[in-house]
Parts: structure tokens; C-alpha cells; sequence
């Protein structure tokens, strides 16, 4: 039986896998670097939620042509926008993966209306295609 920690590090790499493939076109999906940024809310190595993400971005660290950039610890304030803007600035990241629940509304949601062109992904479920942008998602 599958645990809860193997589902969420399989549909991270999935997810992001999937979105590289989506957002460019397969010919072009190795041919250049693809960054993808992870965003937690406490350490990496919780034995939780967080740690189960930091495995699925590992997953992805091992797949050429994909580059990874996490930071930790980052709080549920405008913080984790700094952090996004960051990556995506300063990194190059074009898919997000802001992991804490309360990183969606009004975080997540305001770099998706800044960044229109950068994929944001959130597990939990809350995106609403009729009432959330379309580069914002939920897994």
C-alpha cells in the first residue's frame, strides 16, 4: 500500500514532471534547463508534509535538464512572496511549489497575478478554475 509520504513525493514529481513536459514542447522539454522552485514552511527533513515534498524535488534533482531551488523555513506572511519573486527572478524558476496551506490565498495568488507566465502549484486541493487564475493549480 502506498503511504501518505510516497503519494505526495510521487505527485510532486509527477506534477512538475508533467507541467515541464506542458509548458514546453516535448522536442524542447530536455533541451533546456527547467527550473522549479520549492517553498516550506518549516524545515525539510520533518518527517512530515515538508519532508515529503523535499523528497519528490530530490526525485526531480536526478532528472537531467531540471534544476531545483528549495528554501525552508519560509513563514506564511509576504515572506513567501519575497522567496517566490526570488526564484523566479533571480533563479529563472518558471513552476512553483509553494507547499503550505496557508501560502495559497493571498500569497500564491498575488505572484500568480505578477507573474502570469510562471506555473504555481499547490497541494491541498483549493484552486477553482472558475475563480482562481489559470496558471495557478492545486494537486
Amino acid at each position: 500500500m502506498l503511504s501518505r509520504r510516497d503519494l505526495l513525493k510521487t505527485s510532486a514529481a509527477g506534477a512538475a514532471l508533467g507541467l515541464a513536459s506542458a509548458s514546453f514542447p516535448i522536442s524542447r522539454a530536455f533541451a533546456a534547463a527547467v527550473t522549479v522552485g520549492f517553498i516550506y514552511v518549516g524545515p525539510k527533513d520533518d518527517y512530515g508534509y515538508n519532508q515529503a515534498h523535499a523528497e519528490g524535488a530530490a526525485t526531480l534533482k536526478a532528472i537531467e535538464g531540471i534544476s531545483v531551488v528549495e528554501e525552508e523555513n519560509v513563514p506564511e506572511t509576504v515572506d513567501v512572496q519575497k522567496s517566490m519573486e526570488s526564484m523566479i527572478n533571480l533563479d529563472g524558476a518558471s513552476l512553483i511549489f509553494p507547499t503550505s496551506f496557508g501560502y495559497f490565498d493571498p500569497h500564491m495568488l498575488a505572484m500568480c497575478a505578477k507573474f502570469p507566465d510562471v506555473q504555481f502549484r499547490h497541494c491541498g486541493g483549493m484552486w477553482n478554475k472558475d475563480k482562481h487564475p489559470m496558471n495557478a493549480g492545486s494537486y
